[in-house]
C-alpha cells in the first residue's frame, strides 16, 4: 500500500485488528507497518509515539460504542449509566486488552463531547450539580473499566481463560478457608451477573448520595 493512502484512521483500524492477535503487549508500530505493507518510520507522519497511537484507538473504540448503542430521546440519567456502561463494556471486551487500551487514554478530536454534553445536561435538568453529574458519571465510567480489565485479565477473549483460573481447583487450593473456597465461582465466573448487580449497586449509591431519586 502507498504512503500517501495511509491516516490516522486506517493505521488505528488496522492496530485494533492486529490487537486481537497480539495482544497490547505485541502491538508495535513495527507489527502495523508490515500490516499495511510500509516501513514503520512513515507511521511517525501519523503517530508520533505508541502512546498517541492508543489514543486514537481509544477514540475509534469509543466512537464504534456510542453507534452502536443508541441513547433514545427521553432517556433519564439512571438509564444512560445503565446503557452506556453496558455498551463500554460490550465494546472494550470486543477486543483483547480493550480496557488496557482503553485506560489512561486521552480521545482525540471532540467527537466525544457530543455524547457527553447531552449526559451532562440530563443529569443536570435531573437536579445534579454540575460537579454531581461528573462525580456520578466518572464513577461509573471507573466502575465500567476496572470490571472489565479484572474480567479481561481472566477471560482475555470470549471462550479463552487463563490457566490457574479454575475455580475448582481453587477450592481444592483453599480447603482450609471454606468461604473463601466457595465464593469461587462469584468472584470468576457469572460476570454478566457480577456487572449487572454493580451498576445497581452504583445506581443506589448515586441516588442515595445525592438525594436524587
Amino acid at each position: 500500500m502507498a504512503v500517501g493512502k495511509i491516516d490516522r484512521t486506517l493505521v488505528a483500524d488496522t492496530a485494533l485488528r492486529l490487537l486481537n492477535d497480539v495482544g497490547l503487549d505485541g502491538l508495535s508500530l513495527r507489527a502495523i507497518a508490515k500490516e499495511l505493507d510500509v516501513k514503520a518510520p512513515a507511521l511517525y507522519w501519523h503517530f508520533k509515539d505508541k502512546q498517541a497511537l492508543l489514543d486514537e484507538m481509544a477514540t475509534r473504540m469509543y466512537l464504534r460504542m456510542v453507534a452502536g448503542t443508541p441513547l433514545p430521546p427521553g432517556t433519564g440519567w439512571r438509564e444512560r449509566v445503565l446503557i452506556s456502561n453496558r455498551g463500554l463494556r460490550s465494546a472494550l471486551l470486543g477486543y483483547r486488552d480493550g480496557a488496557k487500551v482503553f485506560s489512561g487514554s486521552r480521545f482525540t478530536g471532540v467527537e466525544h463531547a457530543v455524547q457527553m454534553e447531552e449526559n451532562l445536561r440530563v443529569f443536570v435538568d435531573a437536579g445534579f450539580t454540575l460537579r454531581q453529574a461528573v462525580r456520578a458519571m466518572t464513577t461509573a465510567y471507573l466502575y465500567t473499566l476496572g470490571f472489565v480489565t479484572e474480567e479481561q485479565g481472566v477471560r482475555p477473549m470470549p471462550g479463552e481463560r487463563r490457566e490457574g483460573f479454575d475455580v475448582g481447583e481453587r477450592a481444592e487450593r483453599l480447603a482450609g478457608y471454606p468461604l473463601t473456597a466457595a465464593a469461587g465461582p462469584a468472584i470468576f465466573e457469572e460476570y454478566d451477573e457480577q456487572f449487572e448487580e454493580g451498576l445497581q449497586m452504583l445506581l443506589a449509591g448515586i441516588e442515595a448520595r445525592y438525594g436524587i431519586t
